[in-house]
């Protein structure tokens, strides 16, 4: 590792060797948001509403992350080893749930729902790197320079 950290008193070796390993779970932080959440294109036009919409999303990441918290902290599993995809697509499916729920039962749905969140486990994988590439390459057709509907009436006429 190349540093321009070069007081050992004030940055000691072992302190920046443990900060760099841990920027993996940064990078997978990022990576949950661009890629398991939708973040990775954004649809919003002006600055103002870019910004609202990712504040949408971090919103999201955060109430999973906490939802990941509660149930690791409640059954005693460390809440980095659950999966933010299967806590996501799990909250998904009680939401109906509780919306079909009168309020002194939504306690019991919440706490089976950290007990479903917690059931499977991401496996301990450390020291992890992987390349950064795109597997499948994009398909070879040409951009959209006009609206759909009138792409649709030139193959109708063709």
């Amino acid at each position: 590792m190349l540093t321009t950290l070069l007081d050992i008193d004030a940055f000691p070796t072992l302190s920046l060797t443990q900060l760099y390993c841990s920027r993996w779970d940064v990078e997978l932080d990022i990576k949950h948001l661009k890629t398991s959440l939708g973040m990775d294109i954004l649809r919003c036009k002006t600055p103002d509403m870019v910004r609202k919409e990712i504040y949408a999303f971090l919103l999201v990441y955060n109430l999973l992350r906490s939802l990941m918290w509660d149930a690791g902290t409640t059954y005693s599993t460390p809440p980095l080893r659950l999966s933010l995809q299967g806590t996501r697509q799990k909250f998904d499916n009680f939401i109906p749930q509780f919306l079909s729920v009168c309020l002194d039962k939504v306690f019991q749905i919440y706490q089976t729902l950290l007990k479903v969140i917690v059931h499977k486990t991401v496996p301990s994988r450390p020291g992890r790197v992987e390349p950064r590439v795109v597997k499948r390459r994009p398909k070879s057709y040409p951009w959209m320079h006009q609206p759909r509907s009138v792409l649709r009436q030139v193959l109708l006429v063709t």
